[in-house]
């Protein structure tokens, strides 16, 4: 598995754990100027042996594609990986078998593509303790969504064999392969990418000052319009139009808002 990270301290631990239990053989970490806990918890699981290399990447212009092919290479070439998931920190990626393995080596498939839900976010409650997931609005106007909501149809994410690598893509939702046999997966992703609301703020608005030292306009869209919305010193009151918090209770009603105690009960189960 491949980790780019930033200040991600209160994810990562308990990232690497669930995916170890999970089946994966080893991380590759890029570390993008972390100023929190993340390079001392890094540390101690490349000293653990889970993690083979740690990558410092010092510069300020968010060249995720490029990061995330330079790990996804050293996989190959240095670890010899067959397969490789190239995640975030926010990401669970959980296999209903228990291990992610499952049935890998018998796929004539050389990638899989694995369906993201988004999670909730329960203000006072730890993360291991969410138990609700959403489903895409497609009239967002009616319950007046932020454009990039909680809410948005999310493309599946995918992992891939090395063999036949040629590249990936921004935001890891494909990868170009050869030759490419493309199939499905009951592997879905719990993503975890709004936690509460100061995360978010500080999330979009490193992202999106990042962003604008890219001279790529390609990919980061939300990150753009979010720190856009700061530059105008709106970005906190779309926080509610992002989660939908004024409208929870139509959102749940209409469906859109369901419990899945998947994750709440493994971690839960972990620490007995």
């Amino acid at each position: 598995m491949t980790l780019l990270v930033k200040n991600e301290e209160e994810l990562l631990e308990q990232n690497l754990i669930f995916h170890k239990q999970m089946g994966v053989d080893g991380f590759i970490v890029t570390d993008n100027n972390s100023t929190d806990h993340t390079p001392d918890i890094l540390r101690k699981y490349k000293e653990l042996g889970w993690i083979k290399e740690i990558i410092q990447e010092p510069a300020t212009d968010y060249r995720q594609k490029k990061w995330v092919d330079r790990m996804v290479w050293c996989a190959k070439t240095v670890f010899h990986a067959d397969w490789v998931i190239n995640a975030d920190a926010d990401e669970f990626w959980y296999a209903p078998s228990g291990n992610l393995k499952s049935g890998l080596k018998h796929v004539s498939d050389n990638v899989i593509k694995c369906a993201i839900r988004n999670m909730y976010p329960e203000e006072g409650k730890s993360f291991r303790e969410w138990k609700y997931v959403v489903d895409p609005v497609t009239d967002t106007d009616k319950y007046d969504l932020s454009p990039y909501s909680l809410f948005g149809r999310q493309i599946p994410k995918v992992m891939h064999r090395t063999r036949g690598y040629i590249q990936i893509s921004m935001g890891n939702h494909k990868v170009a392969m050869f030759p490419k046999r493309s199939g499905k997966s009951d592997i879905r992703i719990y993503h975890y990418n709004i936690r509460d609301r100061q995360q978010f703020l500080e999330k979009m608005i490193n992202g999106g000052k990042q962003l604008e030292q890219n001279p790529s306009k390609h990919g980061g869209r939300h990150w753009r319009y979010f720190y856009g919305l700061y530059k105008e010193g709106k970005l906190n009151e779309e926080y509610d139009r992002v989660i939908g918090s004024r409208v929870f209770d139509r959102l749940q009603a209409d469906g859109y808002i369901h419990k899945d105690h998947t994750m709440a009960d493994f971690f839960k189960n972990q620490n007995k």
